[in-house]
């Protein structure tokens, strides 16, 4: 996918939170993309799938790395840049939450083929867990 990062903190962020970029997932990327120490990192496991989304629409391969448990984690990833992420929605989460050590979210992720036209979804479960106070991504299992 060709970078779009950084959006300007005044977009409309990817998630469709309502908030603009910067105050929702742009807050996110730009401490991890930055290998910031004291970076600001999602606070439950929704917030960070939705920050993953939000990477994956700007073609920020770096944050989508960071984010992702180091034992399932690839040595690098490769953004289609016939793919434009169009829109989120969370169907269910479980657990997640800032105290919680696992969580789970259910979210279809709408996409379109630049070069097709066609539209397409990604329906998936996901599974998250927090060490050391930082959520990761660990795994999905793709729904129907």
């Amino acid at each position: 996918m060709t970078a779009t990062w950084p959006l300007p903190d005044d977009a409309r962020c990817p998630c469709l939170s309502g908030e603009t970029y910067g105050a929702c997932c742009g807050r996110f990327h730009v401490g991890l993309a930055g290998g910031v120490p004291d970076a600001v990192t999602a606070p439950t496991a929704e917030a960070l799938m939705r920050s993953r989304y939000a990477a994956f629409a700007v073609g920020d391969a770096d944050y989508l790395l960071a984010t992702w448990h180091p034992s399932t984690r690839p040595a690098d990833l490769d953004l289609d840049d016939d793919v434009t992420w169009r829109r989120l929605d969370v169907v269910a989460t479980s657990a997640g939450g800032p105290l919680d050590r696992t969580g789970v979210v259910e979210f279809v992720a709408h996409f379109r083929s630049a070069e097709t036209r066609e539209r397409g979804s990604l329906h998936e479960v996901s599974s998250f867990v927090r060490e050391g106070g930082r959520w990761y991504y660990v795994d999905g299992e793709h729904r129907g």
